[in-house]
């Protein structure tokens, strides 16, 4: 039997054992449908087959999930750092033990390719296992004696949060999220994408599994305008982190102002990957294209523009497009498959509506700028040469696999090119020149860079965005100033002179 007959009869398996009433809610340890009975399908972007029905949380299952949230901190909040790592490892090795299972799921839920999420669900556990050993001093704090006084802080965890989490590999996303999130002390209402609700459903299932208190983590599927407004509106959720595009973050900040809520955001990306004359030109070709077709495009890093020096252009772009002729799309659950399907219809219609705008401002097509096959939503991999940085191409974020190159003549252009979109999450920069790596990473608008490397992820680094790209960062201790409140306690170290009025 082949790989992949091997993943669809798994696959099949996994099918069948999805409750008939489809996959329920999980709110303060129970699993509950919907309290209106409303529910909604996910379909799997391969065929537009029916996966299952889902419970369609609204106000009042958020209002349920959020009571039971703020019922379970004081007690969550009051277990020690060392349980807390205890229960975070237990949950490590559950993801660890089912993550084949994860992996299966997450491919037919959102296209991706079993290549890349065979791995996923991994990293997922590392993130547990990263913040579980961090938990037992996520509350140390400072000393901070002054002439009169000795200062000392401590953390403290914020209270309910919420995590509001994207389709684009779903479940370590959430991990990534949610883990510091306990580690801290905190409890969690999770609303995930509507298009890929399969995976938080066992995300949820394992943490209950591995002894997470009934409502630590709470479970609301949904859409944004129903569940999702709720939850940031909601008055017992004192924090909001939330992953996805830029304008959801704006109305995310817009109806949680009235509540004064805490807001992280990890938004878009328009990234620049900068190839100057002297680089590696191989090591450059192969890092562009992987972080601009792995994962379908469908990532926030991803290089989606390619800025190369005018000089080594023609040669450049002439290997690149060769090469997104050749990389392979397939079945998601075929491991030779690079590029499986995107997510939803919507989306599929969003970035293939960029064929035709690009074809107008003028841009040329080098590679693919068309549908693959009759069923599902697959794109080939897409190349535009001779575009300008005014074209829309240019400038917004297509979010699938498609490259736009821009050339430049020198340092100064490149980055005038660079920083030209609203946008600044990450920039790549390919050169041998140490001087010119210095200048150009110091200049690019981003809040994160990587020299002569694609994105390679070490989890105590802040990860995060300026301009567009979001607030706050993700990683080690920033993490935990997020979910976290600072106190100062002043100790008077003496009779210190007070002033005296009315005396």
């Amino acid at each position: 039997m082949s790989d992949l007959a091997t993943h669809l009869s798994q696959l099949r398996g996994l099918l069948d054992r999805i409750p008939d009433g489809g996959l329920p809610n999980l709110i303060g340890g129970q699993d509950v449908p919907a309290v209106g009975g409303g529910r909604f399908e996910t379909r799997s972007p391969v065929d537009d087959s029916l996966i299952c029905e889902v419970a369609l949380g609204e106000a009042a299952d958020i209002d349920a999930a959020a009571k039971a949230a703020k019922a379970a901190f004081p007690g969550w909040a009051a277990v020690s750092g060392a349980e807390r790592k205890k229960i975070l490892h237990r949950i490590a090795d559950a993801i660890v033990a089912r993550a084949d299972e994860i992996a299966l799921c997450e491919c037919w839920d959102t296209g991706q390719a079993y290549r890349f999420m065979s791995k996923a669900a991994l990293r997922g556990a590392e993130n547990f296992r990263y913040f579980a050993d961090m938990a037992p001093s996520a509350r140390d704090g400072q000393a901070l004696p002054s002439p009169h006084h000795l200062n000392v802080t401590s953390r403290s965890p914020i209270g309910p949060v919420g995590v509001i989490t994207p389709w684009n590999t779903p479940f370590m996303l959430s991990t990534w999220k949610i883990a510091p999130a306990l580690a801290a002390g905190c409890t969690v209402v999770h609303k995930p994408a509507e298009f890929s609700p399969w995976t938080a459903r066992l995300l949820a299932e394992i943490c209950r599994d591995a002894g997470l208190p009934d409502g630590v983590l709470n479970l609301v599927n949904g859409f944004g305008e129903g569940a999702g407004r709720a939850l940031t509106e909601h008055p017992d959720i004192r924090a909001i982190a939330f992953v996805g595009e830029s304008k959801t973050g704006s109305a995310i900040m817009r109806q949680g102002a009235e509540t004064l809520k805490r807001v992280h955001f990890e938004l878009g990306g328009k990234n620049p990957v900068i190839v100057f004359e002297d680089a590696d030109l191989d090591r450059a070709l192969n890092a562009a294209v992987f972080m601009i077709y792995s994962l379908n495009g469908e990532r926030c890093t991803s290089s989606s523009r390619l800025l190369v020096q005018e000089s080594i252009a023609d040669a450049f772009e002439e290997k690149l497009a060769a090469r997104a002729r050749a990389v392979r799309v397939g079945h998601p659950l075929d491991p030779a498959t690079e590029v499986g399907p995107l997510i939803h219809k919507t989306h599929f219609d969003k970035v293939t509506g960029y064929f035709d705008v690009a074809r107008a401002e003028g841009a040329r097509v080098a590679a693919g700028g068309a549908r693959v096959g009759e069923t599902g939503w697959f794109v080939a991999p897409t190349l535009f040469t001779g575009a300008t940085p005014d074209m829309r191409i240019a400038q917004e974020e297509i979010f699938g696999p498609v490259l736009t190159v821009l050339r430049f003549r020198d340092e100064a252009e490149a980055l005038e090119i660079a920083n030209g979109v609203a946008y600044g999450l990450t920039g790549y920069v390919w050169t041998n020149d140490l001087t010119r790596a210095l200048r150009v990473s110091d200049a690019l608008e981003a809040g994160m860079i990587w020299v002569n490397s694609e994105n390679v992820r070490h989890l105590p680094t802040p990860f995060g965005g300026v301009k567009a790209s979001g607030i706050g960062r993700d990683g080690g201790d920033w993490s935990f100033e997020f979910y976290m409140e600072q106190k100062n306690v002043a100790f008077a170290l003496g009779a210190h002179k007070i002033p005296k009025l009315g005396a």
